[in-house]
């Protein structure tokens, strides 16, 4: 059990690591005029957009990071934590004061990672991942089994779906939801409020997926962040722990049923669109690219993600769009993984709020000594330890049935079988 003056300095560094990290606002300091998009479709996509940025002074945050760091004990697995923590944010204040430069992309890479490069406890990588996805597209297409994407659903219809669902799940403390004229995405959420884009159209499963995404894990754990007192930077996004909450996220989107090979396309479609700028492709190629896959607005949107704060002409793109397979990978590994060391009940620490998933050992801690509480919100998935059991048993089971030698097994079955027509549902 940690003294009281241990205590004392979790919680002084806390405050201080969430009071320099709130203003910052990475994507709202990346953003793009509408009028850009407008001028380069019009321009029938030959002059590459020329986006400028406001300065970031890093300053107070790197002053408020030396006295956290003035704080902290190394070798003590809070203090390691927060130490971390504030080694993030101080990569994300220097990153907002290198807009439009190469050097955007060097703490861009270090923060959100690159397709290539392999997760900490296996050699799989983003990029891997992405392809396989791919590969996977082109035979389900090839045996005739991708149904056309349908996007029927208005933005009032999804808006609707998801602010009954809300109300439902958080009661009182439900975000508001918004119907806008501008967003970067379809849809956005911040713990207070889930932004829908008005003329955006979705499909029929896009509804749930912005529900599983979105409110049961972004709105989730922003509240349940909100009520971490003692330790108050658990109620605070920012990029040290978009890797782990764009993961559960996604992980929330599979294990609920709702992620569709549609998302999972886009998903990869942007990791390797992130390689292709490292590799040097500028704006016009990678909306020529993305055009092959999209509309012209969808296209540029889809560029605009990867080019935002970073160099126009390629090479160093911003990799946001890394985290969310790489985080998906680093997730659905840790959980099942804590599953089958009989440690399931670490995995309640991953909505306590905010987090990295190497943060969970320090969560642990401090959940022992009363300066963590339990969260209150957590996705329906989670809340049935039954269902969950039940999935994780299937899952690492599974998982440990060599596939290849199935296959070889089974490959006299199915070269006997003769390929039969496929009728999809209307």
């Amino acid at each position: 059990m940690a003294n009281e003056d241990a205590q004392d300095r979790y919680r002084r560094a806390a405050r201080i690591l969430h009071d320099i990290a709130k203003p910052m606002r990475v994507l709202s300091a990346l953003a793009w005029p509408a009028e850009l998009r407008e001028e380069f479709i019009a321009g029938g996509a030959h002059e590459l957009p020329e986006p400028t940025y406001a300065g970031v002074d890093p300053t107070s945050v790197l002053d408020g990071v030396a006295a956290v760091r003035r704080l902290l004990r190394p070798g003590d697995v809070v203090d390691d934590w927060l130490d971390r923590e504030a080694t993030a944010i101080e990569s994300t204040a220097l990153m907002l004061s290198t807009l439009g430069t190469p050097a955007f992309h060097a703490y861009s890479r270090k923060l959100y990672g690159v397709p290539t490069q392999p997760l900490r406890f296996d050699p799989a990588t983003p990029l891997e991942l992405a392809q396989k996805v791919h590969e996977s597209l082109a035979d389900l297409q090839a045996a005739a089994l991708v149904p056309p994407v349908v996007r029927s659903r208005t933005g009032e219809e999804v808006a609707a779906f998801i602010e009954e669902a809300v109300a439902e799940h958080f009661g009182d403390a439900a975000p508001e939801v918004l119907l806008v004229d501008e967003l970067s995405a379809n849809a956005v959420a911040s713990t207070s409020r889930i932004k829908i884009r008005r003329d955006a159209k979705f499909t029929l499963k896009d509804s749930a997926q912005l529900l599983n995404h979105e409110a049961f894990i972004h709105v989730a754990t922003g509240l349940n962040g909100r009520s971490q007192t003692d330790i108050p930077i658990l109620a605070i996004g920012h990029p040290g722990t978009t890797r782990t909450q764009e993961g559960l996220a996604v992980y929330s989107e599979y294990v609920s049923g709702t992620l569709g090979m549609d998302r999972l396309r886009r998903l990869a479609d942007r990791i390797v669109a992130t390689q292709l700028v490292i590799d040097g492709a500028d704006f016009i190629e990678l909306y020529r690219w993305f055009l092959d896959r999209a509309d012209p607005e969808q296209a540029f949107e889809s560029t605009r993600r990867i080019f935002r704060g970073a160099p126009i002409t390629g090479g160093a793109p911003f990799t946001k769009d890394c985290a969310y397979l790489s985080g998906y990978l680093s997730v659905a590994s840790f959980i099942r993984a804590a599953f089958r060391a009989g440690r399931a009940d670490t995995l309640g620490l991953l909505f306590s709020g905010k987090l990295d998933l190497f943060a969970v050992p320090a969560l642990g801690e401090l959940r022992s000594q009363g300066l963590v509480e339990r969260a209150r919100f957590v996705p329906p998935w989670a809340s049935d330890p039954g269902w969950v059991l039940a999935h994780l048993t299937l899952n690492t089971f599974m998982a440990d049935i060599d596939l290849s030698a199935v296959t070889d097994a089974m490959s006299d079955v199915l070269d006997h079988c003769p390929r039969v027509e496929v009728e999809l549902p209307a």
